[in-house]
């Protein structure tokens, strides 16, 4: 087994001032370059390495993409469990090398029957605070991670459902260490205590925190388990744990919710086809809606085309401008525009038409910031003129994974249960979601609707954006997706940048600084040589907000040597693979 992390011993390279950074890109190439042989078989990238090992044991068993996938998000509910699971839901992007086709499977929430617009309005039709909307039932979506996964292996499966929860089963029975990370998390979550299935499992008899390197068992998840592996997805979506589901959504204690088991009963994942665009010489692949992330991630890359990034230094104010100023025309676009396009007409085809894009990057200057950019108006609205664009809280308690198997099918997954914690209610060993808080909470803005305004069956709108890049004879290249809210836009486009402008390895790619501008602020990474560019930003007319960034990047990239993993320092992840 090789476990992919550049050289420790070079990292300082990627810190040095961008004067240097071209020979920085260099050394550490090189440096990768003689490391230990890359994986030729399999891999998989995930946040957690006892996630990554559960989805590289189901590959060496001769499992398929999805079968480990299945394996990873089982094990990533119990040990990362306050960033994604079973009790979420999730977006997964599927490359079969046989035919070199993408599927993309929506495994997004819905709202319960009972929603109205007023979800997150007091009683005088003002918004909740989102701390106090975001726990309880209220917040609560039906799960569709677990669908999702099931229809995907219906069609892409190689082992027995039941064989991809061993290792998650025998872990919840067995026990397994608290990372730092997870008992960071619970320390920072000061409500948990309110929550009495949450606190019995995440603190002590004195409410104390969880200790880093305690061994924590799970009997009642590895008892949900067993129902799954025994019976199927059905036997979450109906019988005892969908009425347990709904039972302690309607009976929190804290903004009681009005998900039923028939919301249960009747959630249907999505398959889609994915939303593919070409950059330069790649063919670059998105989730559609519900999720905003591939619409935006393409816009920005098309609106790059015609800059030459290769020829700026990476991390250079330069570069991060012009990355900036795509990034404020595509977030504008998609806070009047995308929604869940069951219920709302998105123009997906007139948001990435090339001359429509054309037209809108003429905004773009690199002597000079546009300031707060306005949305355009693409040909195929079909009535969206009548929306109002509004931002919607989305939290970063998300969690990506990218795998490859032997065949060299790929998968690239982002799940989630949206706040850290999610709703913090727990049923049978997991978390709910909160993540009908990313609805936004005023329904309609100066007399006209905002499109992702709350609505029963609805999908909210999401940021997650699993990404396939392909090759020019669409062969599988790379493998990404990160977490963090409303800026997981912008952490993909930095490592697709990295990875296809600058040339960099997949662990290089991820490891530049982060920098997001969500149409407002240019949002740099603090602790990075980014906090060096700042002044040069300003000059240029940016807002600056230096701060903590913290993505979730996972990927893997193809070359001539094998399969070329990375993980991001923010989680506890690992590439690994034979």
């Amino acid at each position: 087994m090789t476990v992919m992390r550049p050289p420790p011993f070079f990292r300082p390279l990627a810190r040095i001032p961008r004067l240097f950074a071209p020979i920085a890109a260099g050394l550490l190439a090189a440096a990768c370059a003689t490391h230990p042989d890359l994986p030729r078989k399999h891999m998989v990238a995930a946040a957690n390495p006892l996630a990554a090992e559960a989805g590289l044991t189901t590959l060496r068993a001769g499992g398929s993409a999805v079968d480990a996938a299945v394996s990873v998000l089982a094990v990533l509910t119990l040990v990362e469990p306050q960033s994604s699971g079973i009790g979420g839901g999730a977006y997964m992007l599927h490359f079969r090398k046989r035919d070199r086709r993408i599927d993309a499977y929506d495994g997004r929430e819905t709202a319960p029957a009972a929603t109205t617009p007023a979800l997150f309005l007091d009683g005088a039709g003002q918004p909740l605070p989102f701390d106090e909307a975001s726990v309880g039932g209220r917040p609560v979506g039906v799960p569709g991670a677990l669908r999702m996964l099931a229809l995907a292996h219906g069609e892409h499966g190689k082992l027995p459902w039941a064989a991809l929860f061993e290792r998650a089963i025998a872990l919840a029975d067995g026990g397994f260490p608290v990372s730092p990370r997870l008992h960071e998390a619970i320390a920072a979550t000061r409500d948990l205590a309110a929550f009495p299935a949450a606190r019995a499992y995440f603190l002590d008899d004195a409410e104390t925190p969880r200790a880093t390197g305690m061994i924590l068992r799970n009997p009642a998840l590895a008892a949900t388990y067993r129902e799954i592996a025994a019976n199927g997805a059905d036997a979450f979506y109906r019988g005892e744990i969908a009425a347990d589901i709904a039972r302690t959504v309607r009976g929190s204690a804290r903004h009681p919710g009005g998900l039923e088991e028939a919301d249960m009963a009747r959630y249907a994942a999505k398959k889609t086809d994915a939303l593919c665009r070409p950059y330069r010489a790649w063919k670059v692949c998105g989730m559609p809606p519900s999720s905003s992330g591939g619409i935006a991630t393409l816009q920005i890359l098309e609106l790059l085309e015609p800059f030459d990034l290769g020829a700026l230094a990476p991390s250079s104010a330069a570069a991060v401008h012009l990355i900036s100023e795509a990034s404020r025309l595509a977030y504008a676009d998609r806070n009047l525009y995308v929604a869940d396009s069951d219920f709302v007409p998105v123009p997906v085809e007139g948001l990435l038409d090339r001359g429509y894009l054309r037209r809108r990057g003429e905004a773009i200057s690199a002597a000079a910031s546009m300031g707060v950019a306005r949305p355009g108006v693409p040909r195929w609205v079909q009535g969206q003129a009548k929306f109002a664009p509004a931002a919607a809280h989305e939290n970063a308690s998300t969690s990506h994974f990218a795998i490859v198997d032997r065949n060299g099918n790929a998968v690239s997954m982002t799940a989630s249960i949206e706040r850290v914690f999610g709703s913090r209610l727990m049923v049978r060993g997991f978390l709910l979601n909160s993540q009908l808080t990313d609805f936004s909470f005023v329904p309609e803005r100066d007399g006209r609707p905002v499109a992702n305004a709350p609505g029963p069956g609805k999908r909210p709108r999401s940021s997650m954006s699993p990404t396939l890049i392909l090759d020019g004879n669409g062969a599988f290249h790379a493998a990404l997706g990160s977490p963090g809210g409303s800026r997981i836009i912008g952490y993909v486009t930095k490592t697709i940048t990295g990875l296809l402008d600058w040339k960099l390895s997949m662990q290089e790619a991820i490891d530049l600084p982060n920098h997001v501008n969500r149409n407002g602020a240019t949002e740099i990474e603090g602790g990075t040589a980014l906090v060096e560019e700042a002044d040069a930003l300003r000059r240029l007319g940016h807002e600056v907000s230096i701060r903590r960034l913290a993505s979730g990047l996972h990927g893997i990239r193809a070359t001539d040597r094998g399969y070329d993993g990375g993980a991001d320092h923010h989680r506890e992840g690992v590439a690994i693979g034979d």
